[in-house]
């Protein structure tokens, strides 16, 4: 639950860039961020054009003169101010990540960045230099990692619950965009152009939310991958709307990503399934509040989130905002992020190093191996699937 003893004196004061009016994504950072009130948002710049962001921010309660025409103006005024920014975060196209998250550190900001943080992963490297020289802290919104059972599940494999872990499935593969729907839809236009997506459509914007499940839960880091992708839309290529990738972790496990837009009559389809020698657990963000649990010789056990049975000494598990038994979704899970990017914020704005240290959080380097996934898959499906080390 919730710790009010856990409320600052003063709330992080926050910005946003990018995420204005009918963005989807920009509603909820600012639910996300707001809802246990560790956050306040006093600034934005929501939208290109001017009149639309003032209007915007106004509208949602901000002072007129706070509402700025872009970034570059929000934090350079910001910083002028007694009462100016702390923390911002950026909602923006993929092609703006790295020049804005790189100018909120020079300006002396905590960053919570969409995915994926850049490019190229010398890019986020760069960042990851820059944030430690200024001393400021880079998150990175894989917004499911929130969820309450894939704590339970990260601290099942921690503690041997599952035996050695050998095969890991993961996917994300929705149905929506199995026809040419970018041709009306201006949101999606810009996810399959290269110019302002990447080196990547379905890999960057979805498989990477499945590939850091793998990643957080297992703790297993990829020793090499071989990748095939495809343009089932062919104005889309060469970015994929579908790619199947096959990895081998180091120590000897194997897995498998199937990262999709096309699966049609599929709603989002992300699971992960974790095989171990004893037994296995699979998640499905659907059904979040649920973690299927299988052990061999056993009946299937399904385990609930907010009961007592879990392992409610982590925090993560723990992290509910209601009891057990009310479904608990998406919103949360981006507040439980947030509420732990509220921490580490103010323990970094207080130096307080060991607290930083025993908070959890999706950070820079969730970001760098999420753009590397991207360009090692790139390098791969370019070559004729050819195996790669990661």
């Amino acid at each position: 639950m919730f710790n009010e003893e856990r409320r600052f004196e003063q709330p992080i004061r926050w910005g946003m860039v990018g995420g204005g009016r009918g963005s989807q994504i920009g509603y909820s950072h600012r639910n996300a961020a707001q809802r246990d009130g560790l956050f306040k948002l006093v600034a934005g710049a929501f939208d290109l054009n001017p009149a639309r962001c003032q209007e915007f921010g106004i509208n949602i309660g901000l002072e007129e003169q706070r509402c700025y025409p872009n970034y570059q103006a929000m934090f350079e005024a910001e910083a002028q101010r007694e009462d100016g920014i702390q923390a911002v975060s950026i909602a923006t196209p993929n092609s703006t990540h790295y020049e804005i998250c790189k100018a909120a550190l020079k300006a002396g900001l905590h960053v919570v960045c969409e995915k994926p943080i850049t490019f190229t992963s010398a890019e986020a490297e760069e960042l990851k230099t820059l944030a430690a020289e200024k001393q400021r802290v880079i998150g990175v919104m894989y917004g499911y990692t929130g969820f309450p059972m894939i704590h339970q599940a990260r601290e099942m494999v921690a503690r041997g619950d599952l035996g050695d872990i050998r095969v890991v499935n993961i996917q994300f593969a929705h149905g929506f965009h199995n026809e040419a729907y970018e041709e009306k839809e201006p949101g999606l236009k810009w996810r399959v152009s290269p110019e302002v997506s990447g080196p990547t459509y379905v890999i960057g914007d979805i498989g990477t939310h499945a590939f850091y499940l793998c990643e957080m839960i297992t703790g297993m880091q990829v020793s090499r991958l071989s990748c095939m992708r495809q343009s089932f839309i062919p104005s889309r290529a060469p970015l994929e709307d579908n790619a199947h990738v096959m990895m081998e972790f180091e120590g000897g496990a194997v897995g498998t990503l199937w990262a999709s837009a096309v699966n049609a009559g599929s709603m989002h389809q992300q699971k992960i399934r974790v095989v171990g020698s004893k037994a296995s657990i699979e998640w499905w963000d659907e059904h979040p509040n649920q973690l299927r649990y299988e052990i061999q010789g056993e009946p299937p056990r399904i385990l609930d989130r907010g009961m007592g049975y879990l392992y409610q000494d982590n925090e993560g598990v723990a992290a509910s905002h209601i009891g057990g038994g009310h479904a608990e979704g998406y919103f949360e899970s981006w507040a439980n992020l947030y509420h732990r990017f509220a921490l580490v914020f103010n323990a970094t704005e207080r130096n307080d190093q060991a607290t930083v240290d025993n908070i959890w959080i999706p950070g820079i380097d969730a970001g760098i191996n999420g753009v590397r996934l991207c360009e090692k898959c790139v390098e791969s499906a370019d070559n004729h699937s050819a195996w790669v080390n990661f």
